[in-house]
C-alpha cells in the first residue's frame, strides 16, 4: 500500500496498460520545460500578457494529460471494478466523480 495515496502499490493502471507511459513522460517534460519558460519570463520581467499567454497554454496541456489519464481511468480501472461489482466498484465510480469535480474546478 502506498503511504501517500493510500492505493496499492503498482498497480495495473490504464495508462501502463496501454503503453502510454512514455507519453505521458514527454507531455510532463515539455510541460515541466514551458513552466521553467515561465519563471524565466519573470525573471527577465516580460511583458505581462506574455507571461499570462504562457500560463494558459501550460495550463491547458496539464489539462490534456490529465483528461487523457481519466479517460484511460475510466477506460480501464473504473470499468474493471464495475465488472467485478461490489464495493471496489462503488470506490472506484465515487474516486472518478470526486477526479472529475476537482478538474471542473480547477
Amino acid at each position: 500500500m502506498d503511504e501517500h495515496t493510500g492505493h496499492e502499490d503498482h498497480a495495473d493502471h490504464g495508462y501502463l496498460h496501454n503503453k502510454n507511459k512514455e507519453a505521458y513522460l514527454k507531455r510532463l517534460k515539455r510541460i515541466e520545460g514551458q513552466v521553467r519558460g515561465l519563471q524565466r519570463m519573470v525573471e527577465d520581467e516580460a511583458y505581462c500578457i506574455d507571461i499570462l499567454t504562457q500560463v494558459s497554454a501550460s495550463t491547458k496541456a496539464l489539462q490534456a494529460v490529465a483528461l487523457g489519464l481519466l479517460d484511460e481511468h475510466l477506460g480501464h480501472c473504473v470499468a474493471g471494478a464495475v465488472l467485478n461489482g461490489g464495493a471496489e466498484a462503488d470506490e472506484k465510480l465515487a474516486e472518478a466523480s470526486a477526479a472529475i469535480a476537482r478538474l471542473v474546478r480547477s
